[in-house]
């Protein structure tokens, strides 16, 4: 089975969706006029310091930045600590190159999965909304049902996906940390990650939102300091690491090794295992976010791109590529990076990646819950969720103790399933997402200039 699921591996993620997925991107750059380089100082202003102005058309169930945060608990994960290590390792420091790249145009598509999330998502009869590929491919493609086939598809692909990366590998990484750095039996581990999972889970979005909201800065800002502390003593280090990145970066490994070389391969890939631009997972997070114009929100979401990969990924891969542990040895993903932090920081830095990971892990574990939670929903309707919960939490347990390598394949298979449907509809509704573009833009340029005037008058 592992055999299988490997080779199944290898062509689901295979050139035609990273293709695709660097495509897409790039596509929806050029058709929404590079919008992630014009408009993201506002759109970080939108997320981290939002209006307090009411505004009568709003619709949601948490704010702008509970949904940003749900969002970056459910990506900033294993992928920035053992997914950067795991891509150099295989593919050289120049796949970090090609993950900023990937994240890059990785920006537009997530910017135009919220706006088709938002402007496509439902109000379910307990007043909570529901979104994402799974309502934006139904809704929104009318073409002789392919729409429903495809939100089907992505329903079924994501809630089964949600057990996989977005539960038992996390839980399965802390509970190996944990006894590794601190000698915490696995079993322990995954008892109170289990008791705390449920708490949070049981609570819907808003209580995942609320969490979030005060766990993912928390989280973000101990890892990076962690790596700025690195970055900043041994500054004489980060040009020469910057200049093998980029050097690696077009080497024979990057251009050859058939039609896409080994670098590019493994960093597109882990770029996307990081982010998630294209996966379809974040619109659903999105959908829940109080706005009144889908494209508000869907600028908000692009920054969650900006932070996981050009900010974290590139502070991780900064530091493994300084250490230089990653060639001839057998370290590979948390352990390469837990070395490389220690060969700078002694212990401290064996602990800051221990308990980084602990954090990402669970914030991602709580923001996949939701993922597969509303594909279930999709699926079955109201009654099945909180089965679905039930049986989440319980597998969280089950990672923590069990040996995972045919569930890491499985889960990689499920995710990369999940991103066809996802990426046909975006191509197929990209039209839709231009015009909520200019629409929203000419009012946010109206916004502005009223900012400016309440200033120079005040």
């Amino acid at each position: 089975m592992e055999d299988f699921l490997s080779t199944l591996s290898g062509i689901v993620w295979g050139p035609v969706l990273l293709i695709l997925l660097v495509g897409t991107g790039v596509y929806l750059t050029l058709r929404l006029g590079f919008l992630q380089f014009k408009t993201l100082p506002y759109a970080l202003k939108l997320a981290f310091r939002p209006s307090k102005k009411k505004v009568k058309n709003e619709k949601g169930d948490i704010s702008h930045y509970q949904a940003l945060t749900t969002a970056l608990a459910a990506t900033i994960g294993t992928g920035n600590i053992a997914g950067v290590a795991t891509a150099v390792v295989l593919g050289g420091p120049g796949a970090v190159f090609w993950m900023w790249i990937t994240a890059v145009f990785g920006m537009a598509t997530k910017y135009a999965e919220a706006v088709l999330a938002v402007k496509y998502r439902i109000e379910g009869p307990n007043g909570e909304m529901s979104g994402g590929p799974m309502y934006y491919l139904s809704r929104g493609l009318k073409w002789k049902g392919l729409g429903k086939v495809l939100g089907v598809l992505f329903a079924i692909f994501g809630a089964i996906a949600a057990f996989g990366i977005g539960n038992m590998v996390q839980s399965n990484s802390v509970s190996d940390v944990m006894e590794t750095t601190f000698s915490v039996p696995t079993w322990v581990t995954g008892v109170l990650l289990t008791l705390f999972a449920g708490l949070v889970l049981l609570g819907g979005i808003k209580s995942i939102g609320k969490v979030t909201a005060f766990f993912v800065p928390i989280m973000a800002i101990f890892y990076v300091i962690g790596a700025l502390i690195i970055i900043i003593s041994n500054f004489d280090m980060v040009l020469p690491a910057f200049g093998t990145i980029f050097t690696d970066a077009f080497t024979a490994n990057a251009v050859g090794g058939g039609i896409l070389g080994t670098v590019i391969r493994y960093g597109v890939a882990r770029g996307v295992f990081s982010n998630e631009a294209g996966l379809g997972s974040a619109p659903i997070a999105a959908a829940a976010a109080r706005t009144d114009y889908a494209g508000r929100q869907a600028l908000v979401s692009m920054t969650q791109v900006f932070i996981d990969t050009i900010i974290v990924c590139t502070m991780t891969g900064l530091t493994i590529v300084m250490a230089g542990q990653y060639q001839g040895t057998d370290l590979d993903g948390a352990d390469l990076t837990s070395t490389s932090f220690a060969i700078f920081l002694g212990d401290a830095g064996s602990y800051i990646v221990a308990i980084g990971l602990v954090f990402f892990a669970f914030s991602t574990i709580v923001g996949w819950s939701y993922y597969g939670e509303k594909c279930f929903g999709y699926l079955t309707g109201q009654k099945g969720i909180g089965l679905y919960k039930i049986v989440f939490v319980g597998f969280v347990l089950v990672g923590a103790v069990a040996q995972l390598d045919i569930v890491w394949i499985f889960a990689d298979v499920m995710n990369g399933l999940m991103a066809f449907p996802n990426l046909i509809g975006l191509l197929l509704l990209s039209g839709v997402v231009a015009a909520e573009t200019t629409k929203f833009l000419k009012v946010a340029k109206k916004e502005r200039q009223e900012e400016k005037e309440a200033r120079y008058t005040n």
